[in-house]
């Protein structure tokens, strides 16, 4: 607040007040003005701008009481870059010098200043970016040169706006003004413009406090409410196994997770050695991200959402909130309207027929009157066409273009074909022959702009429109053909989307002069077409709109009747030539009255904006067409010329192009004085296409005078009439359809309304109402032209008929309009044969009408006013914006100069069933980070002030990058296509889906919990099963089952059978590099029994640290010899031993390992210099090198007294990040073999591929347990070896043509990524895997359905069967829960309705429909296992219809978690746990999972019905939003899908936020495009709002050895601030 007044006051200081500005001398107002001209032109730099700026103002600004000079003039210069002159609005020639014109004036930019004001500085957390991704390549580098200035259709050349920066009052060098600040400020304005706050309705005073003391309570508050906020925060995860390692979450101390050995390449930056300041909770506070969070928190603690009404949300049925009309909403009072008609057409006696016939009369009778003056770059003509010229020029065309072009020997054209016209804007004289050349022939012209890239904006679309058209010839001139782009033929290329077409040189040694005898048909207009113009959609799309002989020539008629042409008249023409007002007036009208047109090029009014005026005082043109972009060129440099006189000037027509030019004037007239008409001046100067015209409209204060204004008073003294002034509404349909008429014409006075901006926003015309600052004052356009008739309807739905303060549609109905869209009769019936009816459905006339796309109402006498277009027309919650005044309110926010060139677009885009307003905004090249977020957040805050509607998306892009028109405006639907796609590369964006996304549906409430007994009879009444399962009974013993120890079976294997092999192992190249036979492992296991009994005692544990291989098996079962437990661990990564080894040292460490057994490389690398620097070397235990170990027997076996004793511990990291032991007993191993044997019908004559890692879970029971239970042999591939052959694995199962093989989804992956374009080339190297029945994934998470089906499509070519890949599912408590094996029904897939699924409900729908999930049986239950679904909160039994936790009771559980602390409760939960009702003494354990159980319609090998269990994802990952369970792989889906560059993503929440990171896998200028795309997927499918998106490298999330992300490293990372990300968006 402190910053906020200091800045208020400075500005004032520094500002001369209006008063003052008037009392400058006039050669410093003068010199001002060409200080401001240099600066725009680029000859001065800002700073030396400044600099001199400050020197000319420095004796007029008036001195401060109390205040030293000294410091105010210091203060003066360094400030003034950021304020500047506000009272100099008021100087005329500087008012005249401002580019941004078009879209303000200066009561509007007030009216920003005073709406931001009323907010308080709200502080946004600034994105963070990557310093790479700040450097933003030169302008130029981007793209071509700007060769448009900025539009055509934009006003170019527009100064940067002038006015006050809000950037907070920076320190400056003197710390005497802040203590004066401090001390003496007592009130001052909270608005961030420079008026007083008097001159705001609302100005507080405010007392202010010592900043700098303000700032660090703020950042104490931040750590506080952080605090709280993550301890009331914590999730209850009641099925997280203990974390280990005594460093969970919740202590207080910080530490490092262990970061898993194989996360793929490293997160950079992960530096275990952070010193961070921390909350109670062990959460960094003091990182870059913690705080922005916070003070995204601090925003989001009033979120800006509409009550929602109270309605009952069926538990799985979620509502989109519909938003109910406010009752208080103004609502139309006026009477139905009367269709509005123009006067009558005068009949004219000797009228030509039709516009041919004029050309012949003039071309015959008058050959040397001048037609067309051409002028160069310079401004000089070039060439006069006159009347003569252009009529043989045109037949000799004709001629050629009928007769002397043939394919086939058959004539090329026929009258009535269509032919392309491809001119550039600086040759209206080809155009013209071209044009009427066409006419004669009766062939039907389409003009088009010059395709100067293959990729023009739009070109597709144009190449859409002629093929439609069936175009095969293009007309051009030599020069401009030699310039298109060229195949290597050496043909002009053909453009993308375009037909191939011939292409015609018009030029004089092309075109061949007729035969006395020839003659053209100059016949009557009729209605066959005569010209088709282009028209861009909104939506992008190209249409064609006809235009007959006989429209043509009426409003020919019309236009010269309303705007009093009489013949030999001279009309200077700055509009483009080939379409709407440029043609009507400047090719086709002035022919038909004899009229001289002097055709201004764009490029001059470049070179030379006075060019136009300069043309009217040369030729004493009495008419002129421009836009009033050219009006604001002007005044840029009239300082140049004192001898030009306007007096010739009867007509100014105003006619703007495609992005209208407004003046959007909001309240200011209470503000400075009271407000009367006498003190109004009122000037239109701008149409749009449609003729938006909308005033300028100025209050005649001092300070306040407008550009518009200063256009009229500096030219007002060299003979411009005000009354000359003549703006006029069109649409390409409709033609022309008002003009103000020339003076001359005795019409009413000119009309204005001020309007207040929310009545507009629902169709509905209140004048000014109290809200001051959002009113919009718009000027008449004028009277309907001659012989139509007008009306308003209603722009949605049945043309009804407008009351009349309603706004609506103008409709016309006249012979001069446009006749049909080509070839689109649907579109053509809509538009062009529209039938206006009464509320009753009378139809008020029997003509049809045409929909002119203007919005717009008829004011008193009887003047049509226009307040906007369709094209630019928002509907955000049922109320109505339009995107150019949402434009103006953007360019008036400070500094204006930041804005590149007032290049802003502005569009809608339907996210979650309704429309959301885009702001797309091109920044200065020199733009610093902290300029565009603070410009973005006052743009915003303007917006929301002014218009009372919330901003999707605001995003900046680079100088020059946005796609042009043809005019060099911005291309919106081209922009909108890019943002859509991804590809617009934004350099900043900021998206406020919180506030502007209010149909969320309601957060569920949690009903008072049902008991356990009611769900149950409640499930029986439903007639619904209790969900639960279980596998076939376990059977018969046979001969190795009567073993009660996995060691016991390798004796009896190595008498009974000891040659027997049971292991292979393969190298990369795929042949065997070791292998054991049952005898040789028992050997082995011998020896390694002999080295440990000597040293070691019964029950100590041991840390196996091997590659995977034979020796890991061997010294397994040789520490089961001796009766030491071993721990199986992953080796460190020699090239990664900072992440790898830390998890292996604490491995061992919590296992209380009191030896390490390991190979000799290994030995060398745990006692490294590098491992010195990871860990502390010198606590290992003992480790001994097994490598070369005598050849001794033990002296006799251990045997263990009962199977309930620990055989092995079983480590591994859980897919949340916490290293779990789980201990297995002799038992429970002999059991899980004997399942895992069932199963799969594994027997000594088998052969099984294995392709998994050893360490831990079913992968170790499966490598080191499995083949000496049952004696099949095992072909083990390790799948680090995968890296260098990718085709290991599936070559060897097809060379050793195998049944049964396991792998994990990395290794999947890794085939499907790495072989997916290779299998002809294993066909040819014999690869076949028809043999393969079943191929199982071990995982512990819902099965990947899309990695198996695009893994069984790929290897299908390799005669893989579909229905062999399925998945396993086992987890922490119990290894092995279901598993496929080989007998038994194929695994089924459901499709699940995923919202029902949020609420913990089963819905099976079918496949395709929306919000279906599709979900695989995760492999059959093995024997001797039972499943129970079961209620996570109330531990009761669940019906088959709901979500609930899966329990497990079987032979081979787990019998509990190794824990440092033995914490007993934790352990009874999960291992020994009881239903609360039903069966309450089966003893359960819980796998932390939800899952359903599904009875399917199939059998299995007894005959009972198959049940299904289908695994939905791990209950510690669930997210808890808005009082629904989401599983994070479902958020994440989506946002994979929603762009090709996401490689990869993790979603976690972070306190009440919904943190989504992606990984890149592109070039860093696309990671901002990613931010609007995954916001929008999430809310669509997932209604959630994205609170932070972060895009980082790939590789960066972390991934498990069993391809499962870790996201909760990955959170622990993002907090600490170790992600290196390329950008973080903070969602507001």
């Amino acid at each position: 607040m402190a910053e906020r007044s200091s800045t208020g006051l400075l500005t004032m200081m520094l500002e001369p007040t209006p008063a003052l500005a008037m009392t400058l001398p006039a050669e410093v107002r003068e010199k001002l003005a060409e200080l401001e001209l240099e600066l725009s032109e680029g000859d001065i730099t800002q700073k030396g701008y400044e600099k001199k700026r400050g020197k000319l103002l420095a004796p007029y600004i008036p001195q401060i009481q109390g205040v030293d000079p000294s410091l105010q003039i210091d203060n003066r210069i360094q400030a003034s870059s950021q304020v500047a002159l506000q009272g100099s609005k008021s100087n005329k020639s500087r008012a005249a010098n401002t580019r941004d014109e078009r879209f303000r004036s200066d009561l509007h930019t007030e009216a920003v200043q005073a709406a931001l004001a009323k907010y308080k500085e709200r502080k946004m957390p600034m994105p963070s970016k990557r310093r790479s991704v700040l450097v933003q390549s030169s302008v130029e580098a981007c793209t071509p040169p700007d060769t448009s200035s900025a539009s055509e259709d934009e006003g170019s050349l527009r100064r940067q706006g002038r006015l006050t920066t809000s950037t907070p009052y920076q320190g400056h060098s003197h710390p005497a003004v802040e203590h004066w600040f401090n001390r003496v400020i007592q009130g001052s304005s909270t608005s961030s413009s420079a008026s007083s706050t008097s001159s705001h309705p609302g100005g507080r005073s405010v007392t202010t406090t010592n900043t700098t003391a303000h700032a660090a309570l703020n950042v104490n508050a931040a750590a506080t409410a952080l605090a709280d906020l993550m301890a009331h925060t914590q999730l209850d995860n009641h099925s997280a196994p203990p974390d280990v390692t005594g460093l969970s979450e919740r202590s207080s101390h910080h530490a490092e997770r262990p970061h898993v050995a194989s996360v793929r390449g490293v997160s950079r930056g992960f530096n275990h050695h952070t010193s961070v300041m921390e909350t109670a909770d062990g959460v960094p506070v003091n990182s870059r991200v913690s705080n922005k969070i916070q003070q995204l928190l601090n925003t989001l603690k009033r979120p800006k959402r509409p009550p929602l009404r109270e309605f009952f949300v069926d538990d799985f049925e979620e509502l989109l909130d519909v938003q109910q009309p406010d009752p208080n909403q103004p609502k139309p009072e006026g009477q139905q309207m009367c269709p509005l008609e123009g006067e009558p057409l005068g009949v004219v006696t000797n009228w030509p027929p039709s516009l041919p016939a004029a050309l012949q009369r003039w071309g015959t009778t008058q050959p040397k009157s001048p037609c067309l003056t051409a002028l160069d770059n310079a401004g000089k003509p070039v060439y006069t066409l006159t009347y003569g010229k252009l009529w043989t020029r045109s037949q000799k065309l004709a001629y050629t273009l009928l007769n002397k072009l043939s394919s086939r020997n058959e004539p090329l054209l026929v009258p009535g074909d269509r032919v392309a016209l491809v001119f550039p804007n600086n040759d209206p004289v080809m155009f013209m022959v071209a044009f009427y050349g066409c006419l004669l022939a009766e062939l039907v012209p389409v003009p088009i702009e010059v395709p100067l890239t293959r990729k023009d904006a739009g070109s597709q679309q144009i190449g859409f429109l002629l093929g439609s058209c069936g175009v095969t010839l293009a007309l051009t001139t030599d020069a401009c053909q030699k310039g298109l782009p060229k195949a290597q033929t050496g043909e002009v290329a053909t453009f993308k989307g375009w037909p191939r077409l011939l292409w015609f040189v018009t030029d004089g040694k092309h075109v061949v002069k007729p035969p006395k005898d020839w003659h053209p048909p100059i016949r009557e207009a009729s209605n066959d077409i005569a010209y088709i113009e282009y028209k861009t959609s909104k939506e992008g799309s190209t249409m064609g709109i006809t235009v007959s002989h006989s429209a043509m020539l009426a409003h020919c008629h019309a236009l010269t009747q309303a705007c009093g042409y009489t013949e030999g008249e001279t009309i200077t023409n700055v509009l483009d030539f080939k379409r709407e007002a440029g043609l009507w007036h400047g090719v086709l009208t002035s022919v038909m009255n004899r009229m001289h047109v002097i055709s201004i090029p764009y490029s001059l009014m470049k070179v030379n904006p006075l060019s136009w005026i300069m043309k009217v005082h040369t030729y004493k043109a009495r008419v002129a067409v421009v836009k009033s972009r050219d009006m604001h060129w002007s005044l840029l440099a009239q300082r140049d010329q004192r001898d030009i006189s306007l007096s010739s000037l009867r007509m100014l027509i105003v006619a703007d192009g495609a992005n209208p030019c407004e003046s959007i004037c909001r309240g200011s007239f209470n503000k400075t004085t009271p407000w009367s008409p006498k003190k109004l001046l009122l000037i239109c100067f701008v149409c749009l296409p449609g003729a938006l015209c909308v005033c300028a409209c100025v209050c005649v204060t001092p300070g306040s005078i407008s550009s518009c204004d200063a256009f009229l008073n500096v030219f007002q003294s060299r003979g411009l009439r005000p009354e000359v002034i003549c703006p006029c509404a069109s649409s390409s349909e409709a033609m022309t359809v008002a003009i103000r008429r020339p003076p001359e014409m005795g019409v009413p006075p000119p009309g204005k309304a001020v309007l207040s901006m929310g009545g507009l926003s629902h169709g509905v015309i209140r004048v000014d109402t109290e809200e001051k600052l959002s009113v919009l004052t718009v000027q008449d356009v004028g009277q309907v032209m001659p012989g139509a008739l007008v009306c308003v309807v209603r722009a949605e739905g049945i043309p009804y008929l407008c009351q009349t303060d309603e706004v609506g549609e103008i409709c016309v109905s006249s012979g001069s309009t446009g006749v049909a869209y080509y070839g689109l009769p649907g579109m053509t019936k809509n538009i062009f044969e529209t039938v206006p009816v009464t509320p009753s459905g009378i139809p008020i006339s029997g003509r049809p009408f045409t929909r002119t796309s203007l919005l717009g109402f008829v004011g008193p006498d009887s003047l049509v006013f226009v307040v906007g277009k369709m094209d630019g027309l928002m509907v955000v919650s049922g109320r109505r914006h339009n995107a150019d005044d949402v434009v103006a309110t953007a360019l008036a926010v400070e500094p204006m100069k930041f804005v590149y060139r007032g290049r802003i677009a502005v569009f809608s885009v339907s996210v979650l069933h309704d429309e959301r307003i885009v702001v797309v905004a091109e920044q200065r090249p020199d733009a610093s980070e902290e300029d565009s977020f603070q410009w973005m957040s006052r743009v915003l805050q303007a917006i929301d002030s002014i218009h009372q509607v919330g901003v999707y998306c605001l995003a900046l892009v680079p100088a020059n990058t946005l796609p042009k028109a043809p005019l060099g405006g911005i291309h919106i639907s081209e922009t909108k296509q890019r943002f859509l796609e991804g590809a617009l590369h934004p350099c900043n964006v900021l998206m406020c889906p919180h506030t502007c996304v209010t149909n969320l549906p309601k957060p569920r409430q949690k009903q008072p919990e049902v008991g356990p007994a009611s769900m149950i009879v409640g499930n029986l009444v439903a007639g619904k099963r209790i969900a639960q399962a279980c596998g076939r009974d376990l059977g018969q013993l046979e001969d190795n089952d009567q073993f009660l120890y996995i060691q016991d079976v390798l004796q009896w294997r190595a008498q009974a059978t000891p040659d027997h092999p049971l292991f292979l192992v393969l190298n990369a190249k795929g042949t065997v590099s070791s292998s054991a036979s049952c005898l040789q492992l028992h050997k082995r296991a011998e020896r390694v029994a002999a080295a440990l009994m000597g040293r070691l005692n019964t029950g100590d544990h041991v840390a196996l640290v091997y590659p995977p291989g034979i020796d890991l098996i061997a010294t397994f079962y040789g520490c089961l010899y001796a009766g030491c437990v071993p721990v199986t661990v992953r080796p460190p990564h020699p090239q990664n031993l900072a992440t790898t080894l830390p998890t292996v040292k604490m491995i061992v460490e919590v296992s209380k390992s009191v030896c390490i057994l390991t190979t000799q490389a290994i030995t060398k690398l745990l006692k490294s210099k590098e491992a010195a620097a990871a860990v502390d070397i010198k606590s290992w235990p003992t480790v001994l090198d097994t490598d070369d170990l005598p050849r001794k027997k033990s002296p006799q076996m251990y045997k263990p007294p009962t199977p309930e004793m620990l055989a092995y511990l079983d480590f591994s990291v859980s897919t949340t990040g916490i290293l779990a032991g789980v201990k297995m007993s002799h038992a429970a191993t002999s059991a899980l073999c004997r399942s895992i044997k069932l199963q799969c019908e594994l027997y000594p004559s088998r052969q099984i591929a294995i392709c998994l890692d050893p360490y831990c879970g079913l992968g170790f029971a499966l490598w080191c347990l499995c083949s000496v239970y049952s004696g099949h042999q095992s072909i083990l591939v390790p799948p680090l070896e995968l890296e260098s052959n990718a085709s290991l694995w599936l070559a060897a199962v097809s060379q050793y043509k195998v049944r049964v093989t396991f792998c994990s989804y990395s290794v999947m992956e890794m085939c499907t990524k790495g072989l997916g374009s290779q299998t002809e080339a294993l066909r040819l190297r014999n690869v076949n895997l028809s043999c393969v029945r079943t191929c199982m994934v071990v995982a512990e998470e819902r099965p990947r359905i899309a990695l198996t089906q695009s893994f069984s499509k790929i290897f299908k070519d390799l005669g893989l069967s579909p229905r062999a890949v399925s998945t396993t599912f086992g987890c922490r408590v119990n290894v092995a829960i279901c598993l496929q094996g080989t007998a038994g029904p194929d695994p089924t897939t459901v499709y699940v309705d995923m919202r029902a699924l949020r609420h913990d409900r089963v819905r099976l729908v079918e496949r395709g429909s929306p919000h279906s999930l599709p979900l695989m049986e995760s492999g059959k239950i093995l024997p001797g296992v039972k499943v129970i679904i079961a209620n996570t909160e109330t531990k009761g039994p669940l019906g088959d219809s709901h979500l609930g936790e899966i329990w497990v009771s079987s032979p081979h559980n787990a019998t509990g978690y190794y824990t440092v602390y033995g914490e007993e409760a934790l352990h009874a939960d999960h291992f020994n746990t009881k239903l609360s009702f039903g069966d309450t003494q089966t003893v359960w354990a819980r796998t932390g999972y939800l899952g359903f159980l599904r009875r399917t319609e199939l059998t299995d090998a007894s005959g009972e019905r198959h049940d299904a269990l289908y695994v939905v994802g791990s209950l510690d990952e669930t997210l808890e939003l808005r009082g629904m369970r989401y599983h994070p792989i479902d958020i994440e889906t989506s946002v994979i899908r929603s762009h090709k560059s996401i490689a990869e993503c993790a979603v976690f929440t972070w306190t009440n936020l919904l943190v989504v990171v992606v990984e890149l896998e592109g070039s860093e200028q696309e990671a901002l495009d990613l931010v609007a795309l995954v916001t929008n997927v999430v809310l669509e499918e997932h209604y959630l709002i994205v609170g932070v998106v972060v895009v980082v490298d790939p590789g960066v999330i972390p991934i498990n050895s069993r391809g499962e992300k870790q996201r909760m490293h990955l959170r622990d990372g993002f907090l600490a601030d170790q992600l290196d990300p390329i950008y973080v968006a903070y969602n507001m």
